[in-house]
């Protein structure tokens, strides 16, 4: 607990002049009576030894020292079972509390200052930033951050995740924003830069080594728990935390990645130089940049790549999003290839879709040519099928169908009864019919069976005999052949060609 100047004055009062004691004091003045004992021994007076009662953990305090200083790490749990097992039956808050004043403390451990030369290291470091909603997707917001060890120039840049690709992009994107390359990259041990890590046996990301080499830098993990070799990466993210992202109001990423540039060149820039206070990093980074290596004169590719296949419909999934493809590509493997902004669908070397990158969940990103050609291959594969045919027989139809869906009757079930309606009274009878219920407003196909079974009744014909065929194509297209009834003659070949006469009333009489 902090004490300001005035409640030091307070105690004091109370103390030497009131003569009240360290407990009134700590009561009266609502605070912890270590914090009244620190103050009376930062002004020369003794601490106030308090007897100390016994407690139900006394007895087994031998066991936790001498088991604390052979396992110094041991959970204070596992120490409380230990005593359950030798007949403790205390608390368990107790019981750690005693654990905590009897585990042995480790020295402090002293750490060197580490200098750099100019343009001989950065450091290179992600830092969360909460998350972002982007339609039903709930993303990520990480803040890539490089700093030059020596001019403490500042690079950031804020992507939707952390993954591989994002990594390679922060790096091209801080090498083209410096001019050039630090000698060393200093790396927490981070899942994209070390992939195992054994004392120091040290087994690098592969993809990490290759853009070592493209860019002729010495990637460098810090050793584990040593986090004053990259301290200042981390004090640059909480620099970020607290002066450039607490309160700032932002519309999207890009508007966010927008004003972190115009902060690092400007605000951030302007401020003095550790190194040398009598300088600001602006001009500190001027001087280290002419030691920084050239850059090459290709960028390290940094799109994203991935195989995905096609199934029955025409999309492929990317990024928890669908994006079409020609429909002549179904049932094939295909190569997606995606930047920040784009995603183009590959089949081999040739680019045969691109569409506009969408980070939400569960989209559906289209190019409308795609859907058209395949609207025209399935009509003309089916030009005889439902609403094809009606159209086709009957042109009113369309508008019929429309009208109903309108008014929420159901099309499957519609486009059923008018296509049987069609094989039960021809096209032209239908076609009127249904012109007629459209003047009547009566956009259904029970009104059409009105006007058709009224028009049958004024010209007294018989109503039409509706012969049920199953859904079957093979069943539909049997053909049934007449047999020939001279085989029945061959079943009984001793029956007269000349039948007796049939016999009547008479004879019978």
């Amino acid at each position: 607990m902090t004490i300001d100047k005035a409640l030091e004055a307070k105690i004091l009062r109370y103390h030497f002049v009131e003569q009240w004691g360290v407990n009134t004091i700590a009561r009266q003045l609502g605070i912890h009576h270590s914090a009244v004992d620190r103050v009376l021994a930062q002004a020369g007076l003794p601490k106030a030894e308090r007897t100390r009662q016994a407690s139900i953990v006394d007895p087994y305090h031998p066991m936790i020292i001498e088991t604390l200083a052979q396992y110094p790490r041991l959970t204070a749990a596992r120490l409380y079972s230990m005593a359950q097992a030798r007949g403790y039956t205390g608390g368990a808050s107790q019981f750690r509390a005693h654990v905590a004043q009897l585990r042995p403390r480790r020295p402090s451990e002293a750490y060197l200052r580490l200098k750099t030369l100019p343009g001989e290291q950065g450091q290179i470091d992600w830092g969360h930033f909460g998350h972002v909603q982007i339609g039903r997707a709930k993303r990520p917001l990480m803040a890539f951050v490089m700093v030059l060890s020596w001019s403490r120039q500042i690079f950031l840049r804020f992507y939707l995740n952390q993954r591989m690709d994002n990594f390679l992009r922060g790096h091209v994107a801080a090498f083209n924003a410096c001019a050039g390359v630090p000698r060393v990259l200093l790396y927490d041990n981070l899942r994209s830069a070390v992939l195992e890590r054994q004392g120091d046996a040290i087994r690098f990301h592969p993809t990490l080594l290759d853009l070592s080499a493209h860019y002729r830098f010495e990637p460098r993990p810090v050793a584990p728990a040593r986090g004053n070799e990259k301290g200042r990466v981390e004090r640059a993210i909480r620099y970020i935390r607290d002066s450039f992202f607490a309160g700032r109001p932002w519309s999207d990423v890009d508007d966010l990645n927008a004003q972190a540039d115009a902060w690092c060149s400007g605000f951030s820039a302007n401020r003095p130089c550790p190194e040398d206070p009598s300088i600001s990093v602006r001009e500190a980074f001027e001087q280290e940049r002419r030691q920084l290596i050239g850059l090459p004169d290709n960028p390290y590719p940094s799109d994203e790549r991935l195989e995905v296949s096609v199934g029955k419909t025409p999309y492929v999934r990317f990024d928890l999003n669908d994006y079409s493809v020609p429909h002549t590509q179904v049932r094939r493997a295909l190569t997606v290839q995606a930047s920040l902004n784009q995603v183009r669908v590959l089949a081999g070397t040739e680019v045969i879709a691109e569409h506009p990158r969408a980070y939400g969940k569960g989209e559906q990103i289209e190019d409308p040519a795609h859907l058209e050609a395949l609207v025209s291959a399935k009509r003309a594969a089916r030009h005889h099928r439902g609403q094809d045919r009606l159209a086709q027989a009957a042109p009113s139809s369309r508008a019929l169908l429309q009208q109903a869906a309108h008014r929420g009757t159901p099309l499957s079930r519609a486009t059923a009864e008018l296509v049987q309606l069609l094989d039960d009274y021809g096209a032209s009878e239908l076609e009127q019919a249904i012109a007629e219920a459209l003047n009547n407003d009566v956009p259904h196909p029970s009104g059409v069976r009105q006007v058709l079974e009224r028009r049958r009744e004024l010209r007294d014909r018989p109503p039409p005999i509706t012969l049920t065929l199953p859904d079957n194509d093979k069943a539909r297209n049997i053909v049934v052949r007449a047999p020939s009834l001279a085989l029945y003659d061959q079943l009984n070949p001793d029956t007269d060609d000349d039948p007796e006469p049939e016999q009547t009333d008479d004879d019978i009489l």
